[in-house]
């Protein structure tokens, strides 16, 4: 019972992060084949799949002289984001893969050190969103002082990128920059 419980929250929140957290593409003519292997790992993939590539546009997009913006004095730069979105991926996605944690270089570093780090970060996640199926979903992982399912560890890791790409954009509109998920 407690299985079917959780198998439905989870498809809530997937049905809802899709709807609101990213640009969706048009629907095809024609639809897809329904899905018949692995299909809730393929859902976390593919949100994660997208914020992926708004995240990593947005950090080359931003001019290196703007990493160190931040609209007001008490609130992060654009490279701040970018690490804290480093250092939590090398958190969830490390604990998932059992490896050892590694630096994440300081805001003030140029953006090519940043971009590389946030890169290895992203490099480290697409090991542990391919290794994540149906069948190991529910295994549950040590992160840090608790455990968590793989899935929820993945599901938050793409929910938590998506809130970061929000701010991300809102630093590349103040910059006159369009966000890649605006891009035409």
């Amino acid at each position: 019972m407690r299985k079917s419980w959780m198998a439905i929250s989870i498809a809530a929140g997937i049905l809802s992060s899709a709807a609101f957290g990213q640009h969706m593409e048009s629907a095809p003519a024609t639809p897809p084949p329904p899905c018949t292997e692995n299909c809730m790992a393929k859902e976390v993939l593919s949100n994660y799949t997208r914020v992926k590539a708004n995240i990593v546009k947005s950090a080359d997009k931003m001019p290196a002289e703007a990493y160190s913006f931040k609209p007001t004095p008490d609130i992060r730069t654009f490279a701040r984001v970018l690490n804290h979105v480093t250092e939590a991926q090398i958190h969830v996605c490390g604990a998932i893969n059992g490896s050892k944690p590694t630096e994440v270089p300081p805001e003030t570093a140029d953006k090519a050190t940043i971009v590389a780090a946030l890169n290895a970060s992203f490099a480290e996640c697409d090991k542990a969103y391919a290794s994540l199926t149906d069948a190991n979903i529910t295994e549950m992982i040590q992160a840090g002082p608790v455990k968590r399912s793989r899935l929820g560890l993945l599901w938050g890791n793409a929910s938590h990128d998506n809130e970061q790409y929000a701010t991300l954009a809102l630093y590349l509109r103040l910059k006159g920059i369009a966000p890649p998920s605006s891009e035409k």
